[in-house]
C-alpha cells in the first residue's frame, strides 16, 4: 500500500511503512528516497551552531565544487590518480616545512595523509614502538613492556592507541590552576621502557599549549644522564595550524631536536571538512622501513603506511585548495579573526561576573569557563538551556583530581564571527535569566500531555476533536559526564 504526497507539482509514491532496520522488499522512487532522508536530517542540529566541535563546518563554494568533482576518486589508487597523489605529496611537504622540518632544498618530506589525527597518532605511536623494540632487541634487553607518558588531558585517541597496541599509558595528573601536562613530572615518569612522551599543542579541555620547549630541554638532560634516547611526539591536532601563524617564535616543532613526529588535523584549523589528518616525521630514520608496505596490484609500485586502504580523495584536494588559496597571509588572517571573536566572548563572559575563564590567551581560539562557586549542576543546566536557542555548548567534568570542576567550552571556528559571538552572549544572558528565575521559584516542572485525536473534520464547518487522556509533570534530571573512568571527549 502506498500514499500519495504532492510536492512541487509532482506526485511521489512513498511507502506508508518505511523499513528502517532491514532491507525493503521493493524499490521506491529516487525522489521519495531523497525526500525521506532529507526530511529526517532536518532534525539534526545546525553544524555552525555546534560550538562543541573543532571540526570545520564551512568552506568556499569553489572548494565544495572541487570536492564534489573528486568524490568518486579512490585516494589509495595512486597509479590511476597520479595528480591526487602529487597533491597529497605537496601537502605533506608544505606542512613539514611549516613545522620547520630540517629539509634541504629539493628534499622530500616524510609523511602521509590520514582520515584524522586519531589515525595519525596510531601511525606515529607504532613507529615509536617499533623503533624502541628494535633498539631493545639489538641490546639484548626485554622489549615486552613499552609505555608512553602523557598528560591526563589527552584526547581519547591516545587511550585507544595504548589499548589497541598494548602500550601502558602513564598519565600526569592535572592540578588546580594547571590543566595541562607538567613537563617536570612527565620527565620524572620516563623510564627505560618509555617509547615517547606525547605533548599536546592545544588541549581538548582548555585549548592551552603545553610547554614543549621545556619538555625537550628536561628530557635531553635525562637522556644524557641515563643513556636513553626517549623522543617526543607533538599532538598538534588543534594547534598545528594556529601556532605557526599567530606565534611564529614559539618553539614547539622540529626546531626542537627530540621532536621526531607531529600530527595535525586538516579538518580542524586546517579549514577542511572532516575527515583529513596529517602526520609528518623529522626524517626517514624516524619511520621504520618495515612498517611501510609496497603493493603493485593497482598498477605501479605503491608504498603505503596507513591503517586503512581505500578512501575518498576529496579532502586531500580540499586541503591543497586551502593552502593554494589562502597562503600564509590568509591563514594568519583567519586565525587572527578567530582569536578576536574568542576575545569578544571572553570579555562578555567576564562582564557577567558569574564565570571564571580558565582558558589562556595563548592557545586555540576557544573559551573554557566555569561557574564561580561549587555547584557543578549549573554548568549542565546552562548547557541544556542554551540548546533551546540552537547552541550546542558542551559541559563536562575535568579528569581525576579535578572532578569537582564542571567546565563549559565554546570553540571559535572560521564561520563564528563577531556578530554570532554577540548573538551567543545575548542568548546566554537570556538562558542565565531563566536559571535565575527557576532558582527563585524552585524547580519548574515540564508538563507532558497525552492527547487522543478524534476523527478528521469532514467539511469546512466542522472542527477536528481532541481530548487530553493523560497529564504528568516531568522534572529534569541532572546527569554529569565524568572523565574519571576514562576519556569521553572523542571529538577529533
Amino acid at each position: 500500500m502506498q500514499c500519495k504526497s504532492k510536492k512541487l507539482d509532482r506526485i511521489l509514491l512513498i511507502p506508508c511503512k518505511v523499513c528502517r532496520y532491514e532491507l525493503g522488499e521493493k524499490s521506491i522512487s529516487k525522489d521519495a528516497a531523497y525526500q525521506i532522508i532529507h526530511d529526517e536530517l532536518l532534525l539534526d542540529s545546525s553544524p555552525r551552531l555546534n560550538l562543541a566541535s573543532f571540526v570545520t563546518t564551512w568552506m568556499e563554494p569553489e572548494c565544495d565544487r572541487l570536492m564534489l568533482e573528486a568524490i568518486n576518486k579512490n585516494y589509495a589508487d595512486m597509479d590511476e590518480y597520479p595528480v591526487t597523489t602529487e597533491l597529497q605529496n605537496r601537502c605533506v611537504n608544505i606542512i613539514a616545512r611549516l613545522f620547520n622540518a630540517p629539509l634541504s632544498a629539493g628534499e622530500t618530506a616524510v609523511g602521509v595523509g590520514t582520515v584524522g589525527s586519531s589515525e595519525a597518532i596510531m601511525l606515529a605511536g607504532l613507529a615509536f614502538k617499533r623503533r624502541w623494540q628494535n633498539r631493545r632487541k639489538a641490546a639484548g634487553k626485554p622489549h615486552d613492556k613499552p609505555n608512553i607518558v602523557t598528560g591526563a588531558n589527552v584526547q581519547v585517541c591516545w587511550e585507544k592507541f595504548a589499548r589497541y597496541f598494548e602500550v601502558e599509558l602513564k598519565e600526569v595528573k592535572l592540578s588546580e590552576g594547571c590543566y595541562v601536562m607538567d613537563p617536570d613530572e612527565a620527565v620524572r615518569m620516563v623510564d627505560e621502557n618509555t617509547i615517547c612522551v606525547a605533548a599536546i599543542l592545544g588541549s581538548t579541555l582548555t585549548g592551552e599549549f603545553e610547554d614543549v620547549k621545556r619538555l625537550n630541554d628536561l628530557l635531553a638532560v635525562k637522556n644524557r644522564r641515563t643513556g636513553w634516547d626517549t623522543p617526543i611526539h607533538v599532538d598538534a591536532a588543534s594547534g598545528g595550524f594556529i601556532a605557526p601563524f599567530l606565534y611564529p617564535e614559539l618553539e614547539w616543532d622540529f626546531r626542537l631536536p627530540l621532536v621526531k613526529s607531529i600530527n595535525v588535523s586538516g579538518h580542524k584549523y586546517g579549514l577542511v571538512y572532516a575527515g583529513v589528518g596529517w602526520v609528518v616525521w623529522r626524517s626517514k630514520e624516524d619511520l621504520p622501513e618495515e612498517l611501510i608496505f609496497h603493493i603493485n596490484y593497482l598498477g605501479a609500485d605503491q608504498p603505503t603506511f596507513t591503517l586503512n586502504f581505500s578512501k575518498g580523495s576529496s579532502q586531500i584536494i580540499a586541503q591543497y585548495y586551502q593552502f593554494l588559496r589562502l597562503g600564509f597571509e590568509g591563514y594568519r588572517n583567519v586565525m587572527e579573526n578567530c582569536m578576536e571573536s574568542a576575545r569578544t566572548l571572553r570579555e562578555g563572559l567576564e562582564r557577567t561576573g558569574r564565570f571564571t575563564v580558565i582558558s589562556k590567551d595563548q592557545g586555540v581560539p576557544l573559551v573554557a569557563f566555569t561557574f564561580k562557586g561549587r555547584d557543578t549542576s549549573l554548568a549542565f543546566r546552562l548547557s541544556a538551556a542554551l540548546r533551546r536557542f540552537g547552541w550546542i555548548v558542551p559541559a563536562y567534568t575535568m579528569p581525576a583530581n579535578l572532578e569537582h570542576m564542571a567546565v563549559l567550552r565554546v570553540v571559535v571556528r572560521e564561520d563564528f564571527g563577531r556578530t554570532m559571538a554577540e548573538r551567543f552572549l545575548n542568548n546566554l544572558g537570556m538562558a542565565m535569566q531563566e536559571l535565575d528565575d527557576e532558582a527563585k521559584g524552585g524547580v519548574v516542572p515540564r508538563m507532558r500531555f497525552t492527547i487522543e485525536l478524534g476523527p478528521p473534520a469532514r467539511g469546512s464547518g466542522e472542527e477536528a476533536t481532541a481530548r487530553v487522556v493523560k497529564r504528568e509533570s516531568v522534572v529534569a534530571v541532572h546527569r554529569s559526564v565524568s572523565l574519571a573512568g576514562g576519556k569521553t571527549k572523542g571529538v577529533c
